[in-house]
Parts: C-alpha cells; structure tokens; sequence
C-alpha cells in the first residue's frame, strides 16, 4: 500500500509502478536521506512537535536501519516508489505509530533535494581529491622532463620549442581551474531547502536555520518556492564535470597522437593497452579513446538536464525525477577515467629522443632568428621577412636553420654572426624564453612547485 493512497480508490498499476518509481536510482541516496532524516528529527523535538520520547526512538532507528544497509543486513525494497518512501516505511515498521511523526512539516519535494545536495557536495569533494592526485602526477612527470624538448604546436603544426615538462603543466592550469568551479559551486550547493515543505513551507512552528546548521549547511533556502524547484546547481555541477571532461578528453587525443608511429612521442605500458583481433602487430591506445568517448556522454547528461528544465513552471514537477540518473552516470564516468588515466601516465614511457629529433625539424627556431636580428637593432616587421626568405632559402636546399653557413645567412643580412648559431640551439630557445609562464626550466620548476604547494591546501 502506498503512503499516499488515502485519496486513491484504486490501487497503482504495476506498470505505472514501475515506470514512476525510482529507488533503482535513488537508493544511493540512503546515508544523506537518513542524515536528513536525523536532523529533521531533532529539530522537530527541540521545537516541542515531538516528545524526547519519540525523538530517541526515531533517532535509534534511523541509526539501526543506516547500520543495517551498511552492513548488508537490510535490502532495499524495489517495490518502494523511492528510497525515502522505502526508510519511512522501515522505519514504521520498526517503530509503528512514532515512526509516522517522523514526516511532519516536511514533503518529498525538499527531502529530495536535501538529499541531492548533500550528496552532491561530498561528490565534488571526492572528485577534487581524485583531481589533485591527477595534478600530482603532472607535477611529478614535469620534475623529470623539465629538459626534454619536444615541438610545441598552433594548428596542429610544429611551431617553437617547448619542454615536455612545459606541456604537461599546461594540463595542470586546466585542472586547477576545474577544482576551482567546483569549490565554487559548493557554495550554491550549500544551501539546505528542507523546511519548504511541498512548496509553501509550513505552519508548525518550525526552525530552518537548525536543521541547516545540523546538515553543515549555509543557510536555508530564501523561497520555499525555489527551495523544491531550483536544480540550477545540479546544471552547475554536470557543468563542471562536462568541461572536466573536455579536458581530459584533448588530453587524450594527444595522448592517441602521440603513441602513433606518426608521433611516437611516448609509449602506454602493456597493462594500459589492447591489441588487434587480425593484426599481430598493432598496440592500440583504447584506454585515452575510451575516454575521449566517454565524454561525449556527460555532455549529453548535461544537455539533458537544460532541456528537462527550461520548460518547467514552478515549482515541482515530476520531471525532475531525471536529473539524478543522468548525474549519477557523469559522476561514475567522470570518475573511472581519472581512475584509469592517473595509473597510465604514471607507466608511460616518455621517448625524449624522438620528441627532440621531432624539434629539430619545422624550422621551430625560426622565430629566434627574427628575435636575434631585433636585438641587433632591426625592426622585427623587417626581422620577420628577412627569417622568411632564410626559411624558404631552407627549403628549397633541403636544410635546417642549424646546417646554414653564416656565409649563407649573410646573403640575406650582414647583421648575422657566428653568435646566431648558440641562439639558435634548441635547448637556448628554450633557456631564452624567461618571460612569466615560459618553457624556460627554471619557471617551470618554479611553476612545478607553487602547484604542488597548491594541491596540499
């Protein structure tokens, strides 16, 4: 018999039941709705609508039927509508009569959402720690890179030498920002919306500022209206998660670059590979693909959320049924691509001496003649034409910028010097390139620990 079914003369048909229920999803929401429940409990009693007597019995109940799903003495009952219907009838039955108090001035619609953000919330906090664990392992490949010379690339072109070192920790700005937006999303997170009832609130005489201080929350909700309504910070946070996602997916696309023949600029360990059906040869990056794929899901996640939301009056609707599923699939997948990435960059091999012979070609030091010629007091527009022909001049003889003579430099300006060889020496080019958040080794370092400093807090 369903909780609700005193205004019901008939009972809900079994397909109906299946279709509206939602405890398959919801059941990871246990520990929060009885944390929830808890507080309600306590605040209800300090504010005299329930007797200590009943509060206790409540409060040890709640505790026992918490123990017994931990411990796997309790399954959940897939014929509950949700798990909030599933622990109050547990409870009743657990205590009769004291455990129907327990739903006073108070309504699914802010239970839900209680429990969501609460959720949510340890969530972001778990998917911040698994974020610095991947920041570490950056750090830590920088420390041993911080000379190894690879091409930096615009346009998918070999463009100026940069360090390995250098590169990686482009990767660990993107990855602070992401622990950042979800810091910041706490904050709206953390707003508790229980007390606002359906949606009108309550005439008990409740205490909202309690039970939020019991949860660990800000603050209560303003409007009880917004309290059941608002999903914005479900948005925010599959938001956060979908431009997590874009990272390591363009991560992982250099990643499948990289072991290719093409590149051959690393190697995954066997353990983070697969091999071909029909091909004996092939070592294939599926791991780096998988993920890359996987991001096209949360995305999707994401769009499914705005587009079950933007039509929706105020205030609940049953629509809103869909946002935990859709998160709840961003998060495990979120979270087994870290789980899987942070071990395969570990165990990768770097081939520094293929990234170096790969720098050498693509006149990557190109720009260093235009800037010599500046220093010699050339205007760089004049610099930048002069360095052209020199490339073009390359070309055509099949050389690099390195293998010119400095009689050949001088048919194109006297201001060339023998000096222009050791400024134009790859790991110079790099040395050289002292401005603020440059490849030169010393700022990565520096860079390298000011993030390792950052991760600890």
């Amino acid at each position: 018999m369903a909780m609700w079914d005193g205004r019901f003369k008939k009972e809900l048909d079994e397909r109906t039941n299946d279709f509206n229920s939602s405890i398959k999803i919801d059941k990871r929401f246990y520990k929060f709705d009885i944390k929830g429940s808890l507080a309600h409990a306590k605040m209800l009693c300090e504010q005299g609508i329930i007797s200590s007597d009943d509060y206790n019995i409540i409060d040890e109940n709640l505790n026992g039927i918490l123990n017994d799903i931990e411990n796997g003495k309790l399954e959940f009952d897939y014929t509950s509508e949700d798990i909030h219907m599933f622990i109050e009838g547990e409870l009743t039955k657990r205590c009769g009569d004291v455990g129907k108090k327990l739903h006073t001035a108070r309504s699914r619609n802010d239970q839900v959402t209680t429990d969501f953000r609460l959720y949510l919330k340890e969530e972001s906090n778990n998917i911040i720690i698994k974020l610095k664990e991947l920041i570490k392992v950056f750090c830590d490949l920088s420390l041993d890179n911080l000379d190894t010379i690879m091409p930096g690339y615009t346009h998918l072109q070999r463009a100026q030498p940069i360090t390995f070192a250098h590169h990686l920790m482009a990767y660990s700005e993107m990855f602070l920002r992401d622990i950042e937006r979800l810091n910041d999303s706490i904050k709206r997170i953390n707003v508790s919306p229980l007390g606002s009832c359906a949606l009108a609130g309550t005439s008990h005489n409740i205490d909202r500022f309690f039970t939020a201080k019991e949860l660990g929350f800000d603050r209560p909700c303003n409007n009880s209206l917004d309290g059941v309504s608002d999903r914005d910070y479900v948005i925010e946070f599959n938001s956060n998660l979908s431009i997590i996602m874009v990272h390591l997916s363009r991560l992982c696309e250099e990643l499948v670059m990289w072991c290719s023949w093409e590149f051959k600029f690393i190697e995954l360990d066997d353990a983070f590979s697969t091999g071909s059906s029909i091909m004996p040869q092939k070592k294939n990056p599926d791991i780096p693909e998988l993920i890359r794929g996987k991001s096209g899901r949360v995305f999707g996640n994401l769009f499914t959320l705005l587009s079950m939301m933007k039509g929706l009056p105020l205030s609940y609707n049953k629509d809103m049924q869909e946002d935990k599923e859709t998160t709840f699939d961003s998060i495990d997948n979120t979270m087994i691509c870290l789980d899987t990435l942070i071990p395969m960059l570990k165990t990768m091999t770097i081939l520094k001496d293929n990234m170096l012979e790969a720098s050498k070609k693509g006149f990557l030091n190109a720009t260093d003649v235009a800037d010599y010629l500046c220093r010699k007091g050339l205007p760089f527009r004049d610099a930048y034409k002069i360095t052209g022909k020199i490339v073009a001049y390359s070309i055509d003889n099949n050389k690099c910028l390195n293998d010119l003579s400095i009689d050949e430099f001088n048919k194109f300006s006297s201001l060339f010097k023998d000096d222009i060889y050791k400024y134009i020496d790859l790991y110079e080019c790099v040395k050289n390139r002292k401005s603020y958040g440059g490849p030169n080794p010393d700022l990565v370092k520096e860079h390298i620990l000011k993030v390792l400093d950052l991760i600890k807090k």
